[in-house]
């Protein structure tokens, strides 16, 4: 970036670190801060329609519904979150390959499973091995989310399930009575005071998402976890203009306070909201509004 890095084995001091923190890979350990940020944006409203979802099942009045809605929390929320990350990535993968091989390669004479390999045609290839590389990074990233959306899903499932279960049914059964159908008293008077319950639970359920984004790293996701490691390193071979001793501590102490500042930032954010919700609800914080007015 700076016209005297051209030669960087003369250079001192902060001459040197001006040069180390600008090179490309450090421009892609930036961008990397992008791709958790884009994660959580993508993510957590993903994972409120699933949850969304799930919690209307498990209520619904229809039994076999009630069973997969409630089957789906606890399945998800009994699996450790590495385990199913492993293995729902794998199997999404190779589930979408499998349905490609069928409609693209229906003359295969070959069995897919060899041993400890899975083989498909090259067409069915998802994606095909001479797509770009910015489509390989963009599917294993939608793998990503959608495997995060539905680990998270899971817990928001439960939180708004309880959260629905707290509404007084005294309420539901005044709107009832006023001739208002099943519909109607789900939508007008349950979901909207339903929120002021959950929002403690989906707070919560937003910092163990936050603290998650490091399994990007294990799911093949380039992100800050990867480039800390890759960059604190010791004279890497990456690195040879600009070696140096293992610094990986200060990699992840920065990565340390990234996550703290934006934890922070968070709990100001849903502090303001659960006060915002909490206005003139029959809640311990509404009735503490109201004493304080």
């Amino acid at each position: 970036m700076f016209s005297y890095c051209s030669d960087p084995s003369v250079l001192e001091g902060f001459q040197w670190l001006s040069c180390y923190l600008t090179t490309g890979k450090h421009a892609s350990f930036y961008m990397s801060f992008g791709t958790v940020l884009l994660l959580l944006a993508i993510t957590a409203p993903t994972a409120m329609l699933f949850g969304f979802g799930g919690a209307m099942a498990a209520r619904a009045r229809f039994a076999p519904l009630s069973w997969l809605g409630k089957g789906y929390i606890a399945i998800v929320r009994g699996v450790p979150d590495i385990a199913f990350f492993l293995f729902f990535v794998i199997a999404l993968d190779q589930g979408i390959e499998w349905l490609r091989h069928q409609v693209k390669c229906p003359d295969w004479d070959q069995p897919i499973r060899q041993g400890s390999d899975f083989v498909v045609c090259t067409i069915a290839k998802m994606p095909l091995g001479t797509s770009p590389q910015w489509m390989h990074e963009t599917y294993g990233f939608t793998l990503a989310v959608l495997t995060f959306a539905i680990v998270f899903g899971a817990f928001a499932a439960n939180v708004l399930f309880g959260a629905m279960r707290a509404v007084p049914h005294a309420q539901i059964e005044t709107a009832e009575s006023y001739g208002m159908t099943h519909r109607q008293t789900f939508w007008r008077i349950l979901v909207p005071q339903m929120w002021v319950y959950a929002l403690p639970g989906l707070s919560n359920l937003w910092m163990v998402l936050i603290k998650a984004t490091p399994l990007l790293f294990l799911l093949g996701v380039e992100d800050i976890v990867y480039w800390a490691r890759e960059l604190g390193g010791s004279k890497t071979a990456k690195f040879t203009a600009y070696p140096h001793d293992d610094w990986r501590m200060w990699y992840f102490l920065g990565l340390l306070v990234f996550y703290l500042a934006f934890t922070k930032v968070s709990e100001v954010f849903l502090d303001r909201l659960t006060n915002r919700l909490s206005h003139g609800q029959a809640t311990v914080g509404g009735a503490a509004q109201r004493k304080a007015s």
